[in-house]
């Protein structure tokens, strides 16, 4: 450098985007994304139900630390949530839990969904981003992150190479909607309607398109729908509206509630589920 010289200005990278996704082809049926609290069911059985999730071409598991009283989530989630509460389930185990699955999956990816004012309000949010990167999550999702640390979360997570799962709904502004397609790096998560989770849009999810088509124009991340998810049927319907992939929550969960109730063995119940709700023409090799 010489003399007078002013140093280069330091630019924060951006993650690359993590491989969530990546067999849609135009055309092809969507990828599938299903949530699931960690610790409901409890985490050994979870383990050989995120092991059969990728022997069925499932793409992704949003996988939740739980929390409580989630204002966005209807009463099916709101239950799981507290069963894994209730059985102590909390950040540095579900961070343990990633470190063990992820090795052995060929295809599915993990989203971590972690509410701030339960799991990481009380930490450092550059440390913790670090600590969940180096479990092996693929990407991570912070619910209800204040908007004033909104620029530490990006660069905490560029910093540690972590891609981030960003969320808009469909009535967001024009501004909201481009801002959350821009900082996409993982995924795109828009929500088909404000609302709780288990109720579907009134027009249906083939009513996005105009949607997902004007999001494209801010992100080169793939684009998920969630909220009222339920069926195979809504799945190509999302599809059809040009989304890479469809997230099923409540449908999902409720089918391991429903599994745990009845004393059925819940990898074995759950298989049948996951099945019925494959788009046509699934895709099960890595």
């Amino acid at each position: 450098m010489t003399a007078g010289t002013a140093p280069a200005p330091t630019i924060t990278p951006t993650p690359a985007p993590a491989p969530f996704f990546t067999r849609r082809t135009p055309g092809g049926p969507p990828g599938l994304a299903l949530f699931l609290n960690a610790g409901d069911p409890p985490l050994p059985v979870l383990r050989d139900l995120v092991l059969m999730l990728d022997e069925e071409g499932v793409d992704c598991l949003e996988l939740a630390v739980p929390f409580p009283d989630s204002v966005t989530d209807g009463p099916v989630i709101r239950r799981s949530a507290r069963r894994a509460l209730d059985r102590g389930v909390a950040l540095d185990d579900v961070l343990a839990f990633i470190a063990d699955v992820r090795p052995h999956l060929a295809h599915l990816r993990i989203a971590l969904l972690a509410d701030w004012s339960h799991s990481l309000k009380h930490r450092d949010l550059p440390a913790a981003t670090r600590e969940i990167a180096a479990s092996g999550a693929d990407g991570l999702l912070i619910h209800a992150l204040p908007p004033r640390l909104r620029e530490t979360h990006l660069e905490s997570a560029a910093a540690a190479g972590l891609p981030l799962v960003t969320t808009c709904y469909t009535k967001s502004p024009p501004p909201t909607q481009a801002q959350a397609a821009a900082q996409a790096s993982a995924y795109l998560y828009l929500v088909a309607h404000y609302g709780r989770s288990g109720t579907a849009p009134a027009a249906g999810h083939a009513a996005l398109a105009r949607t997902v088509t004007a999001l494209r124009a801010h992100t080169t991340s793939p684009i998920a729908v969630g909220f009222g998810v339920s069926t195979r049927q809504d799945v190509e319907a999302v599809g059809a509206a040009g989304a890479d992939a469809a997230i099923i929550g409540s449908a999902a969960v409720a089918a391991i509630e429903h599994a745990q109730d009845t004393g059925t063995d819940v990898t074995a119940a759950f298989r049948p589920f996951v099945r019925s709700v494959l788009p046509t023409a699934p895709h099960h090799t890595a």
